[in-house]
């Protein structure tokens, strides 16, 4: 039971921050057991029990969801459960989300995060690999007002070797290739490959995991001898270098 596993980390030496992380629980409800006599957790169950909800006819399905995908976010169980019902009454993201976490506790249904493994690379030969960024930012002028600025990077993998490009217009895939060509006459030579981020300066759409390139850039990578990656999107741990020099 939760309960129970709330109180064995914590005699462990766990924080209640580890605790409400591991478990995937806010970190009132871990407090609110930890305070609680093992008594007093058995009458709060059996009083929420009692309690009518307004999604108690639903218990069942969202159980066995929940038992077959442990991870599901509430969001997406409203949507199913609206999708189950059509007559699944107008209630809030709150209650749905109140309901789903009243269900985990009671049939021992805790989240289950699944975490990356990371490690170390090897270095990659030189030349190899290029990874290119974009970025704005107000810097003040020179008659102490405030500017916005565009810049475009470009970081050779191996050397770390980098060139920044500064612009007072929006990017287009033009001018992104004007700056790719500035890159490589600045760097001396081109790499065979470049890493994106799934940028909206060369992405029209992302069609089932297929990136749909802008005309204008891919007409220009077509013609050209390096190939190209695209990170996933919103997953920073997958930028590479390039996030990590511009913060």
């Amino acid at each position: 039971m939760t309960y129970y596993e709330i109180h064995r980390m914590s005699l462990e030496g766990h924080s209640v921050s580890q605790i409400s992380n591991h478990l995937c629980l806010d970190w009132r409800t871990v407090k609110k057991y930890l305070s609680m006599a093992e008594q007093e957790y058995e009458a709060f169950l059996i009083k929420g029990s009692e309690k009518k909800k307004l999604l108690s006819p639903y218990e069942d399905f969202v159980r066995s969801r929940l038992e077959t995908f442990r991870d599901t976010p509430a969001a997406q169980m409203h949507d199913w459960l609206k999708e189950y019902d059509v007559d699944f009454p107008k209630v809030s993201p709150k209650t749905v989300f109140n309901f789903i976490q009243w269900v985990r506790i009671k049939h021992n249904l805790p989240n289950i995060v699944e975490y990356r493994q990371f490690q170390m690379i090897e270095e990659l030969p030189y030349g190899k690999q290029a990874q290119v960024d974009f970025g704005e930012y107000n810097m003040r002028s020179g008659t102490g007002h405030r500017v916005k600025v565009f810049f475009f990077t470009m970081i050779l993998s191996r050397s770390r070797f980098k060139y920044v490009w500064f612009t007072d217009r929006y990017f287009t895939s033009e001018l992104a290739i004007v700056a790719h060509e500035k890159a490589f006459e600045y760097i001396g030579g081109v790499p065979d490959e470049v890493i994106y981020d799934q940028d909206k300066v060369f992405i029209v759409s992302e069609n089932g995991g297929d990136i749909i390139l802008t005309e204008g850039f891919r007409s220009y990578t077509r013609d050209q001898s390096f190939t190209l990656h695209f990170c996933r999107k919103a997953d920073p741990q997958s930028k590479g270098n390039v996030k990590f020099i511009l913060m």
